[in-house]
């Protein structure tokens, strides 16, 4: 697992880099994909558990099994091994192609930020809702080649596109299911530390208490470490006036975090309203309300203090005093 580090460049250069911990970590990104993987909120999931895909795995397994003997023995011992493994890669690339739209997308909020653009959290919504709207429609594509021939995982006529099938379940297995971090609950049945219901987890991102931030087995620690090391200096001067300076910069870091998914997840509310906000038929009024109230339960229990401020609701600029 050490040599994903290395993006395929290993040299002696990225190894003393990586001894000194001067990476990018994917400790968060695979709780991110496991998490999306064990709860299977629809979208995507739906066709990894239908016959269609069973048969794409079916495929992949004779290809492979010419070449690999010991897999079609395996296969043969556990059925299901396989298919998982491909269940696994299949969600991992489905979340590469959603990181690498919303990465784009945080991108040119930070550039109209820059620009003086975006001067409230409603206009950083709306920027948000209108850049998730505008990748609504695409394609979730994957495809690998076996021993010359061409597999589709993620078929064209699976018709899978990035808001419905991968952003909404996303919002819905990471920003509020989620999973508690290994060693901050039981997982003993005995002890009812977590609800038998899979519907009823609470430990993601927007219910998430930040402050075991930076503790051992926690995975933000590490995401919020590399949001350190990216820092853009004026955020991190900022930081650096408040609280405890430095010393207490991950939690900082990973508050503003928790307000940046509250931000995304309001725009993912916006962006699947069943019918535009400013609509004046009372009915798709009611409608647009009904979408809204079952958000509004789900978000009940979440960290909604994370929300609080202390004065008026105005985003600085950079150079703004």
């Amino acid at each position: 697992p050490v040599f994903r580090f290395f993006n395929g460049e290993l040299n002696w250069g990225r190894l003393w880099r990586h001894l000194n911990h001067d990476r990018i970590n994917f400790e968060y990104a695979e709780y991110c994909q496991k998490a999306m993987l064990w709860h299977g909120t629809g979208g995507l999931d739906a066709f990894l558990e239908s016959e269609n895909f069973a048969g794409i795995c079916r495929q992949v397994g004779r290809l492979k099994q010419r070449h690999d003997p010991l897999l079609g023995l395996l296969g043969a011992l556990f059925p299901q091994f396989l298919p998982e493994l491909i269940r696994s890669a299949a969600t991992t690339h489905a979340l590469g192609q959603f990181w690498r739209v919303m990465s784009d997308l945080f991108l040119d909020l930070a550039r109209a930020h820059r620009q003086g653009q975006i001067t409230s959290i409603a206009s950083i919504v709306e920027f948000v809702k209108t850049g998730l709207v505008a990748a609504a429609g695409l394609p979730i594509r994957y495809a690998v080649q076996l021993h010359g021939a061409t597999v589709a995982i993620l078929p064209e006529d699976a018709q899978l596109t990035f808001l419905m099938d991968v952003a909404v379940p996303y919002v819905e297995a990471v920003f509020l299911r989620g999973m508690p971090f290994l060693g901050t609950l039981s997982f003993n049945a005995q002890a009812t530390q977590i609800p038998h219901d899979q519907g009823q987890f609470g430990y993601g991102a927007l219910f998430a208490d930040p402050l075991p931030t930076m503790g051992a087995g926690i995975p933000p620690s590490l995401l919020m470490q590399d949001m350190y090391r990216h820092l853009p200096p004026d955020l991190e001067a900022t930081y650096r006036t408040q609280g405890r300076g430095v010393v207490d910069i991950h939690v900082k870091i990973c508050m503003s975090f928790q307000k940046a998914m509250f931000c995304v997840t309001n725009g993912a509310i916006n962006g699947t309203m069943p019918h535009p906000l400013d609509d004046p038929d009372p009915r798709h009024q009611s409608a647009n309300r009904d979408h809204c109230m079952g958000w509004l339960e789900r978000l009940r229990q979440a960290q909604l203090t994370a929300l609080e401020a202390s004065g008026p609701e105005v985003i600085r600029t950079p150079g703004h005093h």
